[in-house]
């Protein structure tokens, strides 16, 4: 989140990294290599009066200290501040095991222009690939109501002031042709979750990266079933961010649980 300002974050990723001894080695030093990317979130509430020392690189540091297998899911780090059309927005992750053992995941800010829920319902867009009831389990509703397609977007939109950032991460080994390809497949999720998607006001983006664990096999039949895990992984994050959201003072929008219940 914070706009602009958010880009401080990777300054104190790449601080508590380089501190950790993570990073390329250059001339007897580490230099950690922080991708970065924001959300607009300043028109949210809240104090925004941060004067010449804004709260971003402390926020980046503690992010990392914070790292662990499990984590807080909807109002929570850099979905803390998200909105879609009708709904608070919120931080969503999802992930599944292939064929070959390998294993893909996602993980996305979810503030869209658009709206994640078909018409007025509390039914997801994602529900076709809902695991386990992880965002309540509704389906999609039948029949659908005839404004299901009827554009919901937030009011008096602006560039630069929506987006949904999202990783897609594997253990799949993959070369850098095949992570942008991944990463490009990978908005086919938020095609599946988000209606509309990928207007001229959201700035979607999509970092893809593989730790290479698992040793390439069928080079053409491994990156089908990786892409098609991949956009039906971000489809679900997407849902669970905003299903995950909790109240917080001054909150613009409702969240699902306050609009549609349990």
């Amino acid at each position: 989140g914070g706009s602009a300002f958010g880009l401080d974050a990777a300054g104190g990723v790449a601080s508590a990294l380089a501190a950790a001894g993570r990073g390329f080695e250059v001339a007897g030093m580490r230099v950690p290599l922080v991708p970065a990317a924001i959300l607009f979130d300043l028109a949210n509430g809240g104090d925004k009066a941060w004067g010449d020392d804004p709260p971003y690189a402390r926020l980046g540091r503690a992010a990392v200290a914070a790292a662990a297998r499990d984590f807080a899911l909807g109002t929570a780090g850099a979905g803390a501040g998200a909105t879609t059309a009708s709904l608070k927005g919120g931080l969503g992750s999802a992930s599944t095991r292939l064929s070959n053992g390998a294993t893909v995941a996602a993980l996305v800010a979810v503030n869209a222009v658009g709206a994640v829920t078909v018409g007025g319902t509390g039914h997801f867009w994602a529900a076709p690939f809902e695991t386990g009831g992880e965002f309540g389990g509704l389906g999609l509703p039948s029949p659908v109501p005839p404004e299901a397609t009827a554009l919901r977007h937030k009011l008096q939109p602006a560039a630069g002031a929506n987006t949904t950032i999202a990783v897609i991460a594997t253990d799949a080994a993959l070369t850098k042709a095949q992570a942008k390809r991944l990463a490009m497949v990978t908005h086919d999720g938020f095609a599946r979750a988000i209606w509309p998607s990928h207007t001229p006001f959201d700035g979607d983006l999509v970092f893809a990266l593989s730790t290479g664990r698992i040793p390439p096999g069928d080079a053409a039949f491994d990156l089908i079933e990786i892409g098609a895990a991949a956009s039906a992984c971000m489809a679900r994050a997407i849902a669970r961010g905003v299903y995950e959201a909790t109240p917080a003072p001054g909150d613009l929008l409702p969240t699902w649980r306050q609009r549609f219940g349990d």
